[in-house]
């Protein structure tokens, strides 16, 4: 039984729990854009990250009777795509595609409303040899530092908002993000320099 407007998110979750399905629904809708961009920052491919959140809202409604609450909805959400997007890399690393790769695409979430500005002669090129090199870079982490240095530059959560997220201590955290921008410093140095 929802109603038409349930308070907050402890009766959604709670009616979640009792196998009310429209209630899930509503936690989906609350938590669907964060869950996206933990797995679109982890995988940076738009069809992945879209099959992720599926997958991690079905393991999330089959392990609701495991959330103890202990950190937020948000954080376990985010902590299931994090892990089920690692999957994916591994799995991508296991059988690499050897043809017909996917393209990748760089789409800007403003784009259906807002007309793009033009770019300056040379400048659409630089950014996009920049974007490569730092895409390359971030090929060359593991998939557990990847997602920390992504959460805690693009998502900008606070170092225990990540160790929920990721489910480690905030001292593997501090110790992952140390080592995965040292790591980016090193591959990156001539790009610093020429900037």
């Amino acid at each position: 039984m929802v109603s038409g407007e349930l308070a907050n998110e402890a009766d959604l979750l709670a009616q979640s729990r009792l196998g009310n399905t429209r209630a899930f629904d509503r936690l989906i809708t609350l938590h669907r854009d964060r869950v996206y961009m933990v797995a679109y920052h982890i995988l940076r491919n738009n069809e992945e990250a879209l099959d992720v959140v599926q997958e991690s809202f079905l393991r999330a409604w089959k392990g609701l009777a495991r959330f103890d609450g202990t950190a937020s909805l948000g954080s376990w959400l985010s902590r299931i795509a994090s892990n089920a997007s690692i999957d994916v890399i591994r799995r991508r690393q296991a059988h690499p595609q050897t043809e017909f790769e996917a393209v990748p695409m760089a789409i800007d979430a403003a784009s259906r409303t807002t007309p793009a500005q033009p770019a300056k002669p040379g400048e659409s090129v630089d950014q996009a040899e920049i974007r490569e090199r730092f895409e390359r870079a971030l090929g060359t982490l593991s998939p557990e530092h990847r997602a920390v240095i992504l959460l805690k530059e693009i998502e900008d959560l606070s170092y225990q908002e990540i160790a929920d997220t990721v489910g480690c201590s905030i001292g593997t955290v501090m110790s992952r993000l140390f080592y995965a921008r040292k790591k980016l410093q090193t591959e990156l140095r001539d790009l610093y320099e020429e900037l």
